[in-house]
């Protein structure tokens, strides 16, 4: 098992950059899509993501329990994970407004995470892992979303420690900042 993690903020094209990584090493691509179509503009989202992917990629829309999932992964060479920041944030929302930033709550959340990097390492293909970096912003104005930045922040180093590659695209130029040289 390989892990490959792409990161960045939002629209810095950290999805197309994955994608085209995805596309120079396999065509048995399973694509996970953590996104929930809430309103107009998030379906706007998810039909851009779907148009740019080949039609013959594998799908497993997966908003909640990653970990439930991983055995469709052994399908496939290769497994595009888009995104964590958004899965997070499907966790999160999902929570009581009286039980955010709750210690019980937020480590079960990372506790997911867990339980999904303990399933992925028995997974022999690659698998890409698109993520939203929150630590290049200001400090969030709402309790909901400094929870977001704080756990999405813990999220991110345990998931980036265990790769191999890790990427940071800013302004549509990737740059690798753990691995081998480009």
């Amino acid at each position: 098992m390989s892990i490959v993690v792409v990161t960045g903020g939002v629209r810095s094209g950290k999805s197309a950059f994955a994608e085209r990584l995805v596309k120079e090493k396999s065509q048995s691509v399973l694509y996970v899509a953590t996104g929930v179509c809430t309103d107009e503009e998030m379906e706007h989202r998810i039909t851009q993501h779907r148009e740019r992917r080949p039609a013959f990629w594998g799908l497993s829309e997966t908003p909640y329990d990653a970990a439930a999932e991983v055995h469709t992964y052994h399908n496939y060479e290769v497994v595009l994970f888009d995104c964590v920041s958004t899965w997070i944030s499907n966790l999160l929302v999902d929570v009581a407004e009286d039980k955010w930033r709750d210690t019980e709550e937020t480590e079960r959340i990372i506790g997911a995470v867990d339980s999904w990097l303990s399933a992925i390492r028995d997974y022999s293909g690659t698998v890409f892992v698109v993520t939203s970096e929150t630590g290049l912003g200001g400090v969030a104005m709402t309790k909901l979303g400094r929870w977001f930045q704080d756990t999405l922040g813990v999220v991110n180093q345990r998931i980036a420690a265990e790769a191999q590659e890790v990427y940071a695209v800013l302004s549509g130029i990737p740059w690798k900042i753990k691995g081998e040289r480009i």
